[in-house]
C-alpha cells in the first residue's frame, strides 16, 4: 500500500510517497533531504506536533502568557493536554523558559513560557 503526504520538515514541501507493508514503512520517496524520510516515518508510526497556546496569568499586564511544549507531543494527546493547560493559571511575574507544567501526560514534554512582552 502507498500513502501520499506533503513533507513539512523544511520549506520545500516535497511530495512524499510512503510504501507500507501493513504498518511497516518499506520506503519513502520524493524527499530531497534526510529530514523528509524521518518525517514520513514518524508521521506514519507516531505522529507528533509542537503545541503552542496560552496560559491564564494573574497579576500581570496581560491576562494570558504564551507557552509551548519543550518537545513535540503525540498528536492523539493534544486535546487532553489542552484540557490540562486550560485549567492552569500562573502568577506574575513570570519569565521566559519558566516551566508551567512538568512532563505533561507522561510525554516528557514540559509546557514552558515563551515570551512575556
Amino acid at each position: 500500500m502507498e500513502k501520499y503526504m506533503t513533507c513539512v520538515a523544511c520549506p520545500l514541501g516535497c511530495q512524499l510517497t510512503v510504501t507500507l507493508d501493513g504498518d511497516e514503512v518499506i520506503s519513502v520517496t520524493g524527499n530531497t533531504c534526510k529530514r523528509g524520510d524521518a518525517y514520513a516515518r514518524t508521521e506514519i508510526s507516531c505522529p507528533v506536533r509542537s503545541l503552542t497556546t496560552t496560559v491564564k496569568c494573574e497579576g500581570g499586564i496581560h491576562p494570558v502568557v504564551p507557552v509551548k511544549s519543550s518537545v513535540p507531543i503525540p498528536k492523539d494527546k493534544m486535546m487532553e493536554c489542552m484540557k490540562i493547560i486550560n485549567s492552569v493559571t500562573v502568577q506574575a511575574p513570570v519569565s521566559v523558559g519558566q516551566v508551567v507544567i512538568h512532563n505533561i501526560l507522561g510525554t516528557d514534554a514540559h509546557i514552558v513560557i515563551t515570551n512575556i512582552n
